[in-house]
């Protein structure tokens, strides 16, 4: 262990990182490998797979994964708000080489291929936008002469146009919500709300009128004689046979018979296998991260760092309630998965990357701070 008299780069960083945000984080990938072990076996062998095929690609994705969170928590408030500048024009630009280049898959162009390894730019793009735009806001509030809130209004629909014509409606949702929540964070108007509030509905319908796959989903979810709700039926049914205390590691029998076990309904498969109990404490854990990302964001004086955090933690939060929600039944199915327990390589290491940008604006650097906001106030 590192002590407060070394004045070593790590143990600084030791130091002035919060260690039980910190460990909420592993307690979660470590959760998501054993559940993963669990689900992942019997997708893969009806893929034709060796059995743990899931299993060791998640552990590689993880190791890159982890060095990235802890990497950028490095890094100071400055580099973070470039990297996410660069992250984000990156992500866009894949985005819509997607749209022309990448492969169709469940009548969406989300994926984009360099060689054997696909990449879903769309899940890079959301941490990025969230620093970008809790640095808009910040800005506007901090000088007279800087439109931040016209930057910031400007930056949702040029985040989510291309989303939405992937198509890619959860995570366009996602985001809308995430920015919204900043932009009430930031001061806004309770006349805002309603208007942006009345906005999203109109969205929601339109999504509803003109995509014929969201409005398969609302059907289904409204009414289980509309359409195939076998997932959806299958998943809730899971809580069920697990009960409190689960049937024990290996014996559930939904997985054998649900398609996206491994992914959006790895919730149900811990849920028969290890029970309702361990169901809400995974709940906990995300509430915990959550609740604690809030109350750091609540302590800082410094309204970047208030707004960034709390954007977040509110994506981070979202995402994992809308899985969980969905695994319930009371969402319609959105294909997005659990932060940290689901698999999947770009979902993990843009988590990665969103949280390693939380643990880097809550670490304690009063005087990088103060220089900093010196710097900034300087004519």
């Amino acid at each position: 262990m590192s002590s407060r008299a070394e004045r070593t780069f790590v143990g600084d960083w030791l130091w002035t990182v919060d260690r039980t945000l910190l460990a909420a984080l592993g307690a979660l990938m470590l959760a998501g490998l054993v559940f993963l072990m669990a689900g992942g076996p019997p997708v893969a062998e009806r893929l034709g797979l060796s059995p743990f095929h899931f299993v060791n690609r998640q552990v590689l994705y993880l190791i890159p994964a982890v060095m990235i969170l802890v990497a950028v928590s490095f890094l100071p408030l400055r580099l973070v708000r470039r990297l996410a500048l660069l992250v984000y024009v990156a992500a866009i630009a894949l985005c819509v080489l997607a749209l022309h280049f990448g492969p169709e898959i469940k009548g969406a162009h989300r994926w984009i291929q360099f060689g054997p390894l696909g990449i879903q730019p769309s899940e890079f793009v959301k941490p990025a936008f969230v620093i970008l735009a809790a640095w808009a806001f910040s800005e506007g509030a901090r000088r007279r002469d800087m439109p931040g809130a016209l930057l910031a209004l400007l930056l949702l629909p040029a985040t989510i146009a291309p989303l939405i014509l992937q198509p890619d409606f959860g995570q366009t949702m996602l985001i809308a919500i995430t920015w919204c929540g900043l932009f009430f964070v930031a001061g806004l108007h309770w006349l805002w709300v309603v208007g942006l509030g009345g906005f999203g509905m109109v969205g929601v319908g339109l999504a509803y009128k003109l995509l014929p796959h969201v409005r398969d989903r609302f059907e289904r979810f409204m009414s289980k004689d509309s359409g195939d709700s076998f997932q959806v039926a299958t998943a809730l049914d899971s809580f069920t046979k697990g009960g409190w205390l689960g049937r024990g590691p290996g014996e559930g029998t939904i997985k054998r018979v649900l398609p996206d076990a491994h992914t959006d309904f790895i919730f149900s498969v811990t849920g028969e296998e290890f029970g309702i109990v361990v169901c809400l404490a995974v709940l906990a854990l995300f509430a915990f991260i959550v609740l604690r990302g809030l109350a750091l964001a609540h302590r800082s004086e410094d309204t970047f760092i208030r707004l960034a955090v709390t954007g977040l933690v509110l994506m981070f939060g979202l995402q994992a309630c809308i899985n969980m929600m969905v695994n319930v039944h009371l969402m319609p199915a959105k294909g997005m998965t659990l932060p940290f327990v689901s698999y999947g390589g770009s979902s993990l290491l843009s988590l990665a990357l969103g949280m390693g940008f939380l643990i880097a604006l809550t670490r304690r650097r009063p005087r990088a701070e103060m220089l900093d906001r010196l710097q900034r106030t300087r004519p």
